[in-house]
């Protein structure tokens, strides 16, 4: 079996119980030193074969799975394996060599961003959609039509940027030309967010090539940009979730001016 274990944002411990066990029951990891800690290796049993991918290419990666056919594998991803984790080749490889694999999710360091903040990035009244998205550089390619950045900003919800410091000022130039964020928008710069050394800098899309720049960081950085991230959003509506006046399948309505259900 090979395993496609999503490591979660850095810290060792925001791997899933399912991910912690499948590393310590492999026969073979391969990990990538450059964008997961080796503190996560404290996971993994003694005299397992390990072999770090920074510096492998896919045809290096899928060699090593050729070559222990019986082998209990761990492919060792950040963040979680569906964003960005390059997956869709090795799943094709597999299903055409007849291996069995699984996808074991990983924290995303879009939730983990959003908890260094301490904000929730659905506001009701603000903002109800997150687009999750890159600054295309060689991979512009690829891009599907209708997927520019600025094509997308124009919608201006609540945006995560992945991979996407190494340009800071096109960045900034293309989610204003969207037209969906102001000069004023709230924006954040997350860098390594759960390593030890993690920085979080609060800004706006008018100072976020500035605030980029000033990191010092050009990779492992996240942008977030948005209405949602103001300190203190203007809440023109609070959450039907746990209103009161709203009724769902586990709680009935409450009559104007009840207590039913407050606390004595």
């Amino acid at each position: 079996m090979i395993s496609f274990v999503g490591a979660g944002p850095g810290a060792a411990d925001l791997i899933t119980l399912r991910g912690r066990d499948r590393l310590a029951a492999a026969d073979v990891v391969v990990w990538a030193s450059s964008l997961v800690p080796d503190a996560l290796l404290v996971h993994t049993r003694p005299g397992a074969e390990i072999h770090d991918s920074a510096g492998m290419t896919l045809e290096d990666v899928l060699a090593v799975y050729a070559s222990r056919p019986s082998a209990a594998i761990v492919r060792l991803h950040s963040g979680d394996p569906a964003l960005y984790g390059a997956i869709g080749e090795q799943i094709d490889w597999c299903l055409h060599n007849g291996r069995d694999f699984e996808i074991v999710p990983g924290v995303s360091s879009l939730a983990a961003g959003a908890a260094a903040l301490g904000r929730e990035l659905t506001v009701p009244g603000v903002a109800q959609s997150v687009i999750l998205t890159r600054l295309p550089g060689r991979t512009a390619g690829s891009v599907p039509a209708g997927e520019s950045l600025a094509a997308l900003a124009a919608h201006g919800v609540t945006m995560a940027l992945f991979l996407s410091g190494a340009r800071p000022e096109e960045l900034q130039a293309q989610l204003l030309a969207g037209g969906g964020y102001s000069p004023s928008t709230p924006a954040a710069v997350v860098v390594r967010v759960t390593w030890p050394d993690e920085a979080v800098y609060e800004t706006t899309v008018a100072e976020l090539a500035a605030t980029i720049r000033r990191s010092g960081a050009s990779r492992t950085v996240l942008v977030l940009v948005g209405e949602a991230l103001a300190p203190a959003p203007d809440r023109a509506e609070r959450s039907h979730l746990y209103s009161p006046q709203y009724a769902h399948a586990f709680r009935r309505r409450s009559a104007p001016g009840s207590t039913a259900g407050r606390p004595a």
